[in-house]
Order: C-alpha cells, then sequence, then structure tokens
C-alpha cells in the first residue's frame, strides 16, 4: 500500500473512534434538559438523545458540536474516494448490485432488529409500563420507524445509485469531477475555496428555507432537511478527488496539505469557532432570527465543514502513514461497528443512570465498553465461516 493509502485507512478507524464516542458522550451535555424527552411525543427529540442523565460536563457539548460540523461530511468524502475504482473495476451493475448488497441489506437488518432494540432504554426511562409489549405497541403507533445512526448509510446508498446511473449513462462524468480537482493542482486552499463556493450554494438556501437543526422522518428514511445536497458535494468531491489520484495532489504524503498540517488544524479550530459564533445566536430561534445571523451561520457551516476535512486529512498524511495492526482491524470492521455499536451505546448509558459516578467517568465506561464489544463482535462476524459463505453464495448467484 502507498502511503497516502495507509493514512486514509489510518483516518477511517479514526473516523469510527470518533463515531463511538460522539453517541457514547451525548446523554452528559450540559445542554440537555433536567428529564428525559418522553417517547410519544413530537419532535421526538430521544431518537438524537435516547438516554439523558443528570450527570453533565460542558467540554462534551463542545467536542459534539465540533463534530456535528465536520466528521459526517468527512465520511461522505471518504466514502466517494473508491467509487472510481470500483466503477472502473466493477461496471455499473455489478457495483450497484455489489452496493445493495453490502449497504442496502445490512440497513434493512439494522433498522427492523438492531433500531427497536438500541431505543428501547429510551422508552423505558419515561414509561408508564416499561414491559416489552407495551413498547411494541408504542412503537408501532409512532409515525414512523426510527433508524437510529443508519440514516447515513440510506443516503450514502441512494448516493451511489446516483454514482451507478452517472457511470452509466453519462460517461466521464468522473472525469469532469476530475479536471476540477485538477485546476486546484497542488495548493489545498483553492479547493478549499471552490468546496465552500458549491457546499454553500446546496447548503444556504435549504437551511433558510428550513433551518439546521430540523429533521425529516418519512417511514424509515429520516435526514436533516438542509444537508442532502451538502452531504452530495462531499462525496462528488471524494469521487473527483479519488478519479484524479490517491496519491498525487491533495492526498499527496509530501504535498502541501500534509506539509501544512499545522496550519490547517489552526484553519479548522477557526472555522469551528467562525460557525459556533452565529450559531449561539441562532440556536434558541432560528426562525426568529435575522437574516444576517442566519446567513453567517450558514456560511459558518461551510466553512467549519471544509476546514475540518482538510484539517484531519492533512493531519493524517503527514503524522500516521505508517502501519498500525490495531488500526488496520479498526479500519476493516469500522462498517461493521458502525452497523452495531448504537445498541451497546445506549444500553450502557441505561445501565449507568443511577451510577455515583461524574459524567467524564461514565462516559468513559460506555465509550470503553463499547468499543470492545461493538469491535469484538464486528471481528468475529467478519471472519465467520458461514458469514463468508453467504457473502460468496450471493455474489455466484448474483453473477450467475
Amino acid at each position: 500500500m502507498s502511503r497516502s493509502s495507509v493514512a486514509l485507512v489510518n483516518l477511517r478507524a479514526v473516523v469510527i473512534i470518533i463515531v463511538l464516542a460522539f453517541h457514547s458522550v451525548l446523554p452528559y451535555l450540559a445542554s440537555l434538559p433536567a428529564a428525559a424527552y418522553p417517547f410519544d411525543s413530537p419532535p421526538y427529540l430521544w431518537l438524537a438523545f435516547p438516554i439523558v442523565d443528570s450527570q453533565r460536563w460542558f467540554g462534551f457539548d463542545l467536542f459534539c458540536a465540533w463534530q456535528d460540523v465536520s466528521l459526517m461530511s468527512l465520511m461522505f468524502f471518504l466514502s466517494g474516494l473508491f467509487v472510481p475504482s470500483s466503477l472502473a473495476r466493477k461496471g455499473s451493475w455489478e457495483f450497484l448490485s455489489d452496493r445493495l448488497l453490502r449497504i442496502g441489506l445490512p440497513i434493512v437488518l439494522a433498522v427492523i432488529f438492531l433500531a427497536p432494540l438500541a431505543y428501547y432504554p429510551a422508552y423505558r426511562t419515561t414509561a408508564a409500563d416499561p414491559g416489552l409489549d407495551a413498547y411494541w405497541r408504542h412503537w408501532l403507533a409512532l409515525p414512523f420507524w426510527p433508524s437510529g445512526p443508519q440514516w447515513f448509510l440510506g443516503l450514502l446508498l441512494a448516493f451511489n445509485v446516483l454514482a451507478a446511473a452517472m457511470h452509466r449513462f453519462v460517461p466521464g462524468w468522473d472525469r469532469a469531477l476530475a479536471r476540477l480537482v485538477a485546476v486546484a493542482g497542488d495548493d489545498p486552499v483553492r479547493f478549499l475555496l471552490v468546496l465552500v463556493t458549491v457546499s454553500a450554494l446546496a447548503y444556504v438556501p435549504l437551511a433558510l428555507a428550513w433551518s439546521p437543526f430540523e429533521w425529516t422522518n418519512i417511514g424509515p428514511i429520516s435526514f436533516q432537511l438542509s444537508r442532502p445536497l451538502h452531504y452530495l458535494v462531499y462525496f462528488l468531491a471524494g469521487v473527483a478527488v479519488g478519479t484524479h489520484g490517491l496519491d498525487r495532489g491533495l492526498l499527496d504524503c509530501d504535498g502541501a496539505l500534509a506539509r501544512r498540517w499545522p496550519a490547517w488544524l489552526a484553519a479548522a479550530v477557526a472555522g469551528f469557532l467562525l460557525w459556533a459564533a452565529p450559531t449561539s445566536v441562532t440556536v434558541a430561534d432560528w426562525s426568529g432570527a435575522s437574516l444576517i445571523a442566519k446567513l453567517a451561520a450558514g456560511m459558518g457551516f461551510v466553512v467549519a465543514c471544509a476546514a475540518g476535512c482538510l484539517g484531519s486529512l492533512a493531519i493524517c498524511l503527514r503524522l500516521a502513514h505508517w502501519r498500525v495492526r490495531a488500526f488496520d482491524s479498526l479500519s476493516a470492521n469500522a462498517y461493521r461497528i458502525y452497523l452495531i455499536h448504537y445498541v451497546f451505546a445506549v444500553w450502557l448509558q441505561y445501565a449507568l443512570l443511577g451510577a455515583g459516578l461524574f459524567a467524564i467517568g461514565k462516559a468513559a465506561i460506555v465509550f470503553g465498553g463499547t468499543l470492545i464489544m461493538s469491535w469484538s463482535i464486528a471481528a468475529a462476524i467478519g471472519g465467520a465461516l458461514p458469514v463468508s459463505r453467504l457473502t460468496a453464495t450471493l455474489r455466484g448467484l448474483r453473477r450467475a
């Protein structure tokens, strides 16, 4: 593997660690209300905060705010990087069928089985009758089917379907995107400016039309109304960079982005502050905020996303381009960990509700337990012979 490829493998491992940490600390945010959110009442905020603990620490608010801004954009960017090579190797139909098997089927299974299991503690914290029968009746009475963190995979599958369609019906579309990256050359600042401009056009109008905080739930599909096009921009940016080449330009371990990683780390911090300042004014009442404050918050968001993503890439390209066995394993199992980790996180948070520990101690136990259990099970599933046989059989039937 090239140094750039190793750095991206390590970055994938870092990302899944951050995802687990993010979900582990949610009950301990200082900004949460005193009591848990009711299960049957809109806007169903228990979807984001299944457990609300009495122990709080403001540092977790800062961590989650920062990750909410840039982490998901980075995940969509990384997801797009290897799409061009996969499409070139497999072709549109095999690529699409592979994605339906690899992403679509696990989404269905996770939403049907894992989501009800993960959210049962959220129901128990406020229910008069905490029994399973009552929970199932309340679950079926919801106007949607909660999907939990799998909303990300749903959007990712839609973007992959779009990429397969473009490859089939618009030949050369990825090379056209790559030419935009080639214009930036070895200058990551140019890439930043292009990314900010395009994502601003995709995000700011939708944020003004609805709000940056509003989610919609349609059956098992959920997403923030302001962000789908923004995430699509980052996915396509990943496709463009992947087509241009993983070992040159932006992703060169000896390139301008990697060499100047301290400056990009500082830019990521500055971008976060640029978003946080106007957002602190608008978060309480977005509809009542001034247009200038809304525009400032919207532009701050796109700048923070771009700077945060490039900062993460710069650090890993410069400092993490060597092989580490633990990171190799985490990266290889990252997808399965993402699918199953939420069940462990929520149940551990629920189990610690009455524990006499500070917020940091509880969060550390939840994170450590979630990481160990989800990583172990993911590795066992990935190496299980029956799973390997099932995958090979399905692929054989697909090609027949």
